[in-house]
């Protein structure tokens, strides 16, 4: 079973930076696209992603520009480095695996983290 684990969440001012991480479980990692989502009011809201090799990244307009997301295939882990970060930027973050076992990220699949929350304050 694959299994998902997010950490790096916490508290930051506006205007400051985080680093978070989501580890895969087992030696399935690299045949997956990743994506990160996060908490809205009604449903989870796509963040960023980043194909199976790492050479194409994909961001939500709210985001580009301030944060980048990568991976480590090596190490079973992928990150996102948040800077400037705003408080509508709050939210409990979950990484995702993508939807088969394409290159491309192509939506969410089947597997989800627990979420690390991320509290910015003004």
């Amino acid at each position: 079973q694959v299994r998902l684990t997010e950490s790096g969440g916490g508290l930051v001012q506006a205007g400051g930076s985080l680093r978070l991480s989501c580890v895969v479980s087992g030696n399935t990692f690299s045949s997956y696209a990743m994506g990160w989502f996060r908490q809205a009011p009604k449903e989870r809201e796509f963040v960023a992603a980043i194909s199976r090799d790492g050479e194409r990244t994909y961001y939500a307009d709210s985001v580009k520009g301030r944060f980048t997301i990568s991976r480590v295939n090596a190490k079973n882990t992928m990150y996102l480095q948040m800077n400037s970060l705003k408080p509508e930027d709050a939210s409990v973050y979950y990484c995702a695996t993508g939807y088969g076992y394409g290159t491309e990220w192509l939506g969410a699949g089947d597997y989800w983290g627990n979420g690390t929350p991320v509290t910015v304050s003004s």
